[in-house]
């Protein structure tokens, strides 16, 4: 048992190893990117940006503001030109996505009413003057006479139940019934 928590021990004491070198060597490659990204920077601003010196007359000093504003002007109108590029091109592409959308027909669909018509009136919304056929469907059903049943004749000889219980009433009304009973 003693000898598993060696091994076990053991290799955690390499695992531990290990991670404190991968640290290492991560902290000091950060270093190194810091330092290039520095010096990347340092070298940028040398080539682009050269050294100021200030002239030591008022009419030396006036040329160069007009010269830093004359570049001043040249970019903002590259600025300018840019952006209309840019807006012109985002609308030209907000155009050609609705007409793409417009085509796989996933454009939203107003809520639909529903509206009473007969077939006839539909057919002839839809086709105008064209239609001439008459959709009565009911013109070409077939007629069927009813047959009388005996619980139909019972209905309509007892008719309203009021007159019934009048007939029914008083001594006439027994009368009735008992001779109907014979």
């Amino acid at each position: 048992f003693s000898h598993l928590q060696k091994k076990r021990r053991a290799a955690t004491a390499r695992r531990q190893h290990l991670k404190s070198a991968m640290l290492q060597l991560a902290a000091t490659e950060i270093e190194r990117e810091a330092a290039a990204k520095e010096v990347e920077k340092q070298n940028y601003l040398a080539e682009h940006c050269p050294p100021l010196s200030l002239p030591g007359s008022m009419q030396e000093l006036q040329e160069l503001c007009k010269k830093l504003h004359a570049k001043i002007e040249s970019v903002d109108e590259d600025r300018y030109d840019t952006e209309v590029k840019l807006q012109k091109t985002t609308k030209e592409l907000e155009d050609l996505s609705q007409k793409l959308f417009d085509l796989r027909g996933k454009f939203k669909r107003p809520p639909l009413r529903r509206v009473r018509m007969s077939a006839d009136a539909m057919l002839r919304a839809l086709l105008g003057s064209k239609h001439k056929v008459c959709m009565d469907l009911r013109a070409n059903l077939k007629q069927v006479k009813k047959e009388d049943t005996e619980k139909e004749k019972d209905l309509r000889d007892v008719g309203d139940w009021r007159k019934n219980i009048e007939e029914k009433s008083g001594m006439e009304g027994r009368k009735k019934m008992f001779e109907a009973g014979e």
